[in-house]
């Protein structure tokens, strides 16, 4: 079975009640890791799929290193290899820059869709810079997932620290899809160190 072809700012299909991850990032360039965190996801939660949201620039990151929306959504595309993986760059087609405003638009025009929002623990450590970040864990459930460095800190970060009534057991995460928000999950397990910043700079 293999994915349908997908413009770079396309909308992945899907069918009511399918439950999805939502995976948002750079991807400059997409790698193992990458990989690794959406298929702990699509295990541990038992998602039907994972949406890679290629952003057009992170605001908090310096937009000048980023190659072109097209180049890496297809090399994250040739990456994934994988039917239950979409890769798209629609936030460039909304003209979405936070993942507050890209939720907020999933949400009211896919209401049937069961949506959890994928991060890595490191991404949790910065959570409480990102623009209105209390409204994104109320917008969708949230799964956290480990990284190196990041298992005993990312807990006490302000964001999580914030929403610590809102946390689930890691052995009910499989409940996330259909939890109403805010709630969210931290999964351990398999760690991968991998990063886009050290593949570009050969770190």
């Amino acid at each position: 079975m293999t994915a349908a072809p997908l413009r770079a700012n396309g909308l992945p299909p899907a069918a009511p009640g399918l439950r999805i991850g939502l995976y948002g990032g750079s991807f400059n360039p997409a790698h193992a890791g990458h990989l690794h965190v959406s298929r702990t996801a699509l295990r541990r939660l038992r998602l039907d799929r994972v949406w890679w949201l290629v952003t057009p620039g992170n605001p908090l990151k310096d937009r000048g290193l980023l190659a072109p929306l097209e180049e890496r959504v297809a090399r994250a595309r040739a990456l994934a290899a994988d039917p239950r993986i979409a890769v798209t760059g629609f936030e460039a087609g909304i003209g979405s820059r936070y993942t507050v405003d890209t939720l907020r638009w999933l949400v009211r025009r896919r209401p049937a869709l069961r949506f959890v929002w994928i991060m890595g623990a490191d991404s949790l450590g910065s959570l409480h810079r990102w623009r209105r970040f209390e409204e994104i864990l109320s917008l969708m459930p949230v799964a956290v997932i480990d990284r190196p460095g990041h298992t005993l800190k990312a807990p006490s970060a302000p964001a999580a620290q914030a929403f610590a009534a809102a946390r689930i057991p890691e052995a009910e995460a499989v409940t996330l899809a259909g939890r109403h928000p805010p709630a969210w999950a931290f999964l351990h397990g398999p760690r991968s160190d991998l990063s886009s910043t050290a593949l570009r700079t050969g770190a």
